[in-house]
């Protein structure tokens, strides 16, 4: 499938893109700002839990309130939501403009909804309605210490 078709434009069209979808559901979520190899192993992880990964991506005005830093965030949203539609393990990208992702995951209903092993379980956003609803909730651990804002700070500091 081509990038641009993974790229699902709004709430709008999100209900006829799930019917193509094939069960079980991976959801994850977060700003993506600059990829890097530690969103790489942790989007291929999350991917292998199912048969198809949705991510929500923040909106730029979502990243600004997270406070991830100045002039975050670095990519717009559109650049960003092409990469990540780009890796072959993504199947849709659908951007949210709320400060957390839940009203997607309560639409999406996903069989598995997964973060970072920064994120305790009981702290994921959505996990109560993920596991009401029959599904599994995730905290995949860190493989690589990389960090889009220690990225950043490296690249002003140089």
């Amino acid at each position: 499938m081509s990038t641009a078709n993974k790229i699902i434009d709004g709430m709008s069209s999100l209900d006829a893109y799930l019917t193509t979808l094939t069960r079980p559901l991976v959801f994850t979520n977060g700003c993506f700002d600059i990829l890097h190899r530690g969103h790489i192993a942790y989007l291929e992880e999350a991917a292998a839990l199912g048969h198809s990964l949705i991510i929500g991506v923040n909106s730029d005005d979502s990243v600004r309130r997270l406070n991830k830093g100045p002039g975050r965030p670095i990519n717009i949203l559109e650049d960003r939501m092409v990469v990540l539609a780009g890796l072959a393990c993504v199947d849709a990208v659908i951007a949210f403009e709320e400060d957390t992702p839940l009203k997607l995951i309560q639409h999406i209903k996903p069989d598995h909804l997964v973060k970072g092993g920064d994120w305790a379980i009981k702290d994921i956003v959505g996990a109560e309605d993920v596991i009401n609803h029959g599904g599994h909730v995730h905290s995949i651990p860190f493989r690589y210490q990389r960090s889009t804002s220690a990225l950043v700070e490296k690249l002003r500091s140089t």
